[in-house]
């Protein structure tokens, strides 16, 4: 493999300040350093893609260097204070290191971004000392083939690494940070985030919402599934993908017939299916919510989604009814997902420590369609399931479902714990979703 050369981009005169730390930045901060170091990694969100037919690297690197004038976030460092809180600093000036591969004779450009992008997703971050954003670009005849971008979790979430690889996109294509600027309104920066959330006005949302989430977890019910037996050596979790080329126009049909959004009729049919595979009449989700439908964070390249605790009393029931019901409590669970979530880990762990029963949140439901894109798949084959990894065991988790979509097709992600649903209960839990989705669709009327 070619050496890779090290480019530097000389940042100066961005936006500067210091403030605490936003309620997103803690909460990832505090849940990586607990990690072991070898786990650190995978709290990096990453995103690569091949540039084609290429762009020239000048122009690439001009528009990094407009990013971070864009961004603040990109240009933030977070201190730890000896009285256990944290702190962000925000740099009016640095440098931002390139790593760019020139391709050598006869050598793939997509398979050398791709061990470059490795490279770079699995490096840990020193947020104390080190800007978040780490940059790998293949070159070949001076042009730009591929790029990588991997980010500290403290610095963005899904929804905010889809909005920055848009406005690298636009910056490349010539547009100036005080157009897209004027475009994204509104968009707070994290010290204006940071500035709310100490505010009276921040404060009181703060409190409304854990309030609201401490509700539902001691209505909802402690346990789900069976407990599963306790074991010196848990096995791994396995990760089943459903791919379907017939649900994304089923779930859009079901949608408008029930005048709901489409993230809802994913979120009822996995409802069901945790309470049939669960062998009761509730379900209880852990819902992560990326909070953009808050007007000021509505633009924001920061850490902001939240997790949003969902309680269906009757999700057994008629399915386009199950549909309906939670489309209005997801509302509920979407307006009260932005939190401090250290205070509430702290609440909690005092009620745990009285013996106040707390309800399962060990089943996950992320909606990630228009964050992360599918892995494409050849040909037009219908359903497909397919079981491409196994994770290391995850303490307190029953199974993690994530949507994704791809041109062709919508596909659902699962892990679990084996001990709760094993390889069949999984299969059975992902055709259902498929099931339940195509059945109510083929009800709806024709015009």
């Amino acid at each position: 493999m070619t050496t890779r050369q090290l480019l530097e981009i000389a940042f100066s005169s961005g936006r500067s300040g210091t403030g605490p730390a936003t309620w997103g930045q803690r909460a990832i901060w505090d849940a990586v350093r607990r990690l072991p170091p070898a786990d650190v990694p995978r709290y990096t969100i990453a995103t690569a893609a091949p540039l084609d037919p290429g762009l020239p690297l000048p122009g690439l690197l001009d528009a990094l260097d407009r990013l971070l004038h864009l961004h603040d976030s990109l240009h933030t460092r977070l201190l730890p204070a000896p009285d256990g809180t944290l702190r962000q600093v925000v740099d009016p000036d640095g440098t931002l290191t390139v790593e760019v591969h020139p391709l050598a004779d006869g050598e793939d450009p997509t398979e050398a971004g791709e061990r470059l992008h490795r490279d770079l997703a699995g490096r840990p971050f020193d947020t104390a000392t080190q800007w978040p954003l780490r940059v790998g670009v293949v070159t070949a005849d001076g042009l730009a083939r591929h790029i990588s971008l991997a980010l500290s979790h403290t610095a963005v979430d899904g929804a905010g690494m889809n909005r920055l690889v848009a406005d690298l996109t636009a910056l490349s294509l010539g547009h100036s940070p005080s157009q897209l600027a004027g475009l994204r309104t509104p968009a707070q920066q994290p010290l204006e985030e940071a500035e709310f959330q100490t505010s009276e006005r921040g404060r009181k949302r703060d409190t409304g919402a854990r309030k609201q989430f401490v509700r539902k977890l001691r209505l909802a019910p402690p346990r789900l599934f069976p407990e599963p037996p306790a074991t010196e050596h848990p096995a791994d979790f396995p990760n089943a993908v459903l791919r379907s080329p017939a649900l994304p126009g089923a779930v859009e049909l079901v949608a408008a017939t029930h005048r709901v959004s489409t993230s809802s009729v994913l979120l009822a049919a996995t409802a069901t299916m945790t309470a049939r595979l669960a062998g009761t009449t509730e379900a209880v989700l852990n819902v992560v919510v990326n909070n953009r439908f808050l007007p000021e964070l509505t633009n924001a390249v920061s850490v902001v989604a939240g997790d949003g605790l969902f309680h269906l009393p009757d999700a057994t029931a008629e399915f386009g009814e199950v549909v309906r019901r939670t489309h209005s409590a997801a509302i509920g669970t979407y307006r009260h997902a932005y939190y401090d979530k250290l205070a509430l880990a702290a609440e909690v762990e005092q009620l745990s420590a009285e013996g106040v029963p707390l309800a399962d949140r060990s089943c996950v439901f992320n909606d990630t369609r228009d964050l992360l894109p599918a892995a494409p798949a050849p040909g037009d084959e219908g359903t497909t399931l397919s079981w491409p990894v196994d994770f290391e065991p995850r303490p307190g988790l029953t199974y993690a479902l994530d949507a994704l979509q791809s041109p062709e097709a919508l596909s659902l992600a699962m892990t679990a714990d084996p001990a709760v649903l094993p390889r069949p209960a999984m299969e059975r839990f992902l055709y259902g979703i498929e099931e339940l989705i195509l059945t109510e669709a083929a009800k709806a009327p024709t015009t």
